[in-house]
């Protein structure tokens, strides 16, 4: 059983990274906490462009989100800012933290603070003093069987399904083999291959939620927009690459959760449990707000597939790229860790890169920055449940 060396929060959890969040509870404390996450070192924040206007499912999505990004054992700890009248109350998004966690938040409302500059000035204060404090904690060796594993595919080509998803698919085997847990997501791409992953589920309930949410997902987008999910996906990008229907995405997509059993199917940002093996997200397609449901479900590092290429990252969990293209990975070698395609040109097997590529996640694990990371990328997006009021 391999062992990664992490930091153990004080719920238990352990991450791999030691942020300090600085979390806008809408859109209009966004720029706010911009402001505020660049003057402080180890700090992160993220673009919210929702938090009000919203009722229902749609409420409670971006509350998850953001309860779950406080949560994720990447962050030491957070600084809750919002701007006072929003729908997303700061107390009901501190609610919603603090039954996932214990970890320490601090709290500011910008119409109470009396505006921006005290907010920001107060704010920084605050995230310093936890920035200390992280800067005291020294990583600590422990089991794989800590890591909730996320996977992704975007940009995809006809490379994602005969490479870089199988390869993915062979390193969640290794997570599960290894006690962890890892999230298959992305449920418009189980389209057309529901019945391939109904055939894995662990027991009925799970095979019933597998057809449930991808037949939901089907009748949602067409009830509010009269069209059929295959009018969106494959988009123009995976069409142009070579992808030519939905059902041949997606059945290059599940590869990505290798060859287990399914064992439970969660809905979007829930939070996930440790030593669970293979799961199923329910997340859409929209690479952005998948992988933030995932971070806000309790992942700490995620791995993408992509045959076109893509710069995505994540503010809170490292987003390791990897391609089966060849040509993809030199155009965009700055996006992208790891080539997959010795696979396809028989140069080496499944099992080898897949070998390589575990012993590599291990240091990512233990610190190495991806180049999402290097760059500084940390686009973010929420799943939507409906349209603003």
């Amino acid at each position: 059983m391999r062992t990664f060396w992490g930091y153990k929060r004080s719920d238990g959890r352990v991450g791999i990274r030691n942020h300090i969040l600085i979390l806008p509870c809408s859109v209009c404390a966004s720029d706010t906490t911009r402001i505020i996450a660049s003057q402080v070192s180890g700090a992160v924040t993220f673009n919210n462009q929702l938090g009000c206007s919203q009722l229902g499912i749609d409420h409670e999505y971006t509350i998850d989100t953001m309860a779950g990004f406080a949560a994720n054992p990447n962050i030491y700890g957070v600084v809750l800012v919002s701007l006072g009248c929003e729908n997303a109350q700061l107390k009901l998004v501190k609610e919603a933290i603090e039954k996932r966690t214990n970890k320490t938040i601090k709290s500011l409302v910008i119409q109470e603070e009396g505006g921006t500059l005290k907010t920001i000035e107060k704010a920084v204060r605050y995230a310093k003093e936890m920035s200390e404090e992280a800067a005291l904690l020294r990583r600590e060796e422990f089991p794989l069987s800590e890591i909730i594993f996320g996977t992704e595919c975007g940009g995809s080509d006809p490379t994602s399904g005969l490479s870089s998803n199988v390869i993915i698919g062979a390193l969640s085997d290794k997570i599960v083999e290894n006690g962890g847990t890892a999230v298959l997501s992305e449920t418009t791409e189980f389209i057309g291959a529901e019945h391939i992953l109904a055939r894995r589920a662990k027991n009925e309930e799970v095979k019933n939620r597998i057809f449930e949410i991808v037949h939901r997902y089907e009748k949602h987008i067409y009830e509010n927009t009269g069209e059929e999910v295959r009018e969106g996906n494959p988009s123009p990008g995976n069409k142009e690459g070579g992808l030519t229907t939905l059902e041949e995405k997606s059945l290059g997509c599940i590869h990505k959760g290798g060859t287990t059993p399914v064992n439970a199917v969660y809905d979007y940002s829930k939070q996930l449990k440790t030593g669970e093996g293979l799961v199923i997200m329910d997340t859409p397609g929209n690479d952005p707000s998948s992988v933030a449901g995932m971070v806000a479900g309790g992942c700490q590092i995620v791995v993408f597939s992509t045959g076109r290429g893509t710069p995505t990252g994540n503010p809170i969990a490292p987003v390791i790229k990897i391609t089966g293209n060849r040509e993809t990975y030199k155009m965009m070698s700055d996006n992208l860790d790891w080539d997959s395609s010795p696979t396809i040109y028989g140069e080496k097997t499944t099992k080898e890169l897949a070998n390589e590529l575990f012993e590599d996640l291990i240091d990512f694990l233990n610190g190495k920055l991806t180049k999402a990371e290097s760059l500084g990328y940390m686009e973010t997006a929420i799943q939507r449940g409906c349209n603003f009021v």
